[in-house]
């Protein structure tokens, strides 16, 4: 008899900050030739077994030669441990990224992206427990479990594809929206005869980004995705407050602070904290739970924190010289 097994992926409320893991038409969608970023996530310690995720994505955008369209090349990665049996997930994603330019005169793109990569997922059986162990009423760890765990690692490719609209506002500002589907080869992988795959994983993106004066900065984001029984919709915004004017700011080095809110819809109230210094951005969000297992979690969720740097790299086919390429 073979029996079927779903699962989804895993989430992060600062989901503006791993825009890989969202469409890899994303990559490059920043001002900058280089953008480097890592997430830290702890969710669920204070009802059990903590959920751990790291993730590191790693973009670099160059202009193609005679044009005005441009190439992103990108990777992205994650390690996620859990529950009681440490299921740890480990995934490489290479992406790669290309914007068309749309028009002569104004800042607008469409880009089509593609990543494929592989895949691992295992688990600790010694964190179980069997009835072989047990003697007398007494539990034995070093007793043979007699269970055979050798054929519950899983390998698989992961692949993923999407569309995305980058356009430059009247204000100086920008706008993005997109698409992606994840999984779209549905991997599979069969568990001792009980079969195990991922649901297609579909996504909407959305963001705006806009100067409300020559100090104060407007960042407005939202993803909603679907993945078989399983939806998730977050969207919030940041205000940030430049030490300096906005307008000296060259080669997007400045000093800026401030924060937001995001709202995972009947799950969690994020709050948002963000520190910008030169082409560095800190950021410290905390989950507060008001989903249904908020009665055992007194409200508590998760905390995240992140890191991004981006940059120019002032190589003949920079970015920084051109009037218009893929910004955010």
């Amino acid at each position: 008899m073979v029996a079927i097994l779903t699962a989804q992926d895993i989430h992060l409320s600062q989901f503006f900050e791993t825009p890989l893991l969202r469409n890899p038409a994303l990559a490059g969608v920043f001002t900058g030739d280089v953008r480097i970023q890592t997430v830290y996530r702890n969710q669920w310690k204070t009802v059990g077994y903590p959920y751990t995720t790291k993730a590191l994505s790693v973009e670099y955008k160059f202009v193609l030669p005679q044009s005005n369209d441009f190439l992103t090349v990108g990777l992205q990665a994650f390690h996620d441990i859990a529950g009681v049996t440490r299921l740890t997930t480990v995934e490489f994603l290479p992406a790669i990224n290309f914007h068309k330019s749309l028009s002569t005169e104004k800042n607008i793109f469409l880009s089509a992206g593609f990543a494929a990569g592989p895949v691992q997922r295992n688990f600790d059986d010694k964190r179980l427990t069997f009835d072989n162990q047990y003697t007398n009423g007494r539990f034995d760890p070093s007793a043979p479990s007699g269970e055979n765990f050798s054929y519950f690692k899983a390998s698989f490719v992961d692949f993923a594809t999407g569309l995305s609209f980058n356009s430059s506002l009247f204000d100086g500002g920008n706008v993005y929206v997109g698409a992606s589907l994840y999984h779209f080869n549905k991997p599979t992988k069969n568990y001792n005869h009980v079969q195990f795959f991922l649901d297609p994983k579909i996504q909407g993106n959305a963001g705006l980004k806009t100067p409300l004066n020559d100090r104060v900065e407007l960042l407005v984001e939202a993803n909603y995705l679907k993945q078989g029984a399983y939806s998730e919709a977050i969207a919030g915004g940041q205000l940030l407050y430049y030490v300096t004017d906005m307008s000296e700011s060259a080669n997007i080095k400045s000093v800026a602070f401030g924060g937001g809110v995001f709202i995972r819809l009947k799950d969690a109230i994020v709050p948002v904290l963000k520190l910008n210094y030169n082409n560095v951005d800190v950021a410290l969000s905390y989950d507060i739970n008001i989903s249904s297992l908020s009665a055992a979690t007194t409200g508590r969720g998760g905390y995240e924190m992140s890191l991004s740097y981006k940059g120019f790299t002032r190589s003949m086919n920079s970015s920084l010289n051109m009037v218009r390429c893929p910004r955010f």
